[in-house]
């Protein structure tokens, strides 16, 4: 019998035409909004892509298509990216987290969980870290 071919997942999180700079201008705090400009210069560079707009509230790099280890399925997603939340930024590697061991116990004050970084401010966190964290989750296949 043939393989069944997967179809990519419809994902609700899509790629839009909206100015990321006009998006990261309407953050508040100030605190936040500077630091996720320092992210998107960061993630800028250590990708050597444009940002993207991600449904309104994701900050993406690069594409690669990611495969559910639970169902699955497969959907089209930023290699690395970050949102700034209410809360916290949250950041993307495109990696578990956890693959990250060594370097999150050197990152400062943080919250992890699955793919995600949640850090409040980046005054809590060592950037050397961080950076290495974002380049090393970009050259993940």
């Amino acid at each position: 019998m043939a393989d069944k071919k997967t179809k990519p997942a419809e994902n609700k999180t899509k790629p839009t035409t909206a100015n990321v700079e006009d998006f990261l201008n309407t953050i508040t705090p100030l605190q936040k909004r500077e630091d996720s400009f320092v992210l998107l210069e960061m993630m800028k560079k250590a990708s050597k892509e444009e940002p993207v707009l991600w449904s309104n509230s994701f900050i993406g790099f690069g594409l690669k298509r990611h495969k559910s280890t639970a169902t699955g399925r497969e959907a089209d997603w930023f290699r690395i990216g970050f949102a700034p939340r209410k809360a916290n930024l949250s950041v993307y590697f495109g990696t578990y987290v956890e693959e990250h061991a060594a370097a999150l116990e050197k990152l400062g004050k943080h919250k992890a969980a699955m793919g995600c970084l949640y850090i409040n401010k980046l005054a809590d966190v060592d950037l050397k870290v961080l950076k290495g964290m974002i380049e090393a989750g970009l050259k993940k296949k």
